[in-house]
């Protein structure tokens, strides 16, 4: 397992687990972030990682990413 920072653009992974407080879980799984899912990153700049999961692209924070294990 490693996190979504470390994943290679356009490289589809699935996500195994989903860390961080209660209240950071529950908001990356409202964005489609669920273990089990598949994510591919999109691109990355500035510290800023655009992501597709469940046929939507969204941009998080590279703390977020952090949480997010593949």
């Amino acid at each position: 397992m490693m996190p979504l920072t470390m994943v290679k653009q356009g490289e589809a992974n699935v996500i195994k687990r989903v860390g961080g407080r209660d209240d950071t879980r529950r908001f990356l799984e409202n964005l489609g972030f669920v273990a089990g899912s598949i994510v591919t990153v999109i691109s990355e700049t500035g510290g800023n990682i655009i992501v597709n999961v469940k046929d939507s692209r969204v941009a998080i924070g590279k703390d977020m990413a952090n949480k997010i294990m593949v």
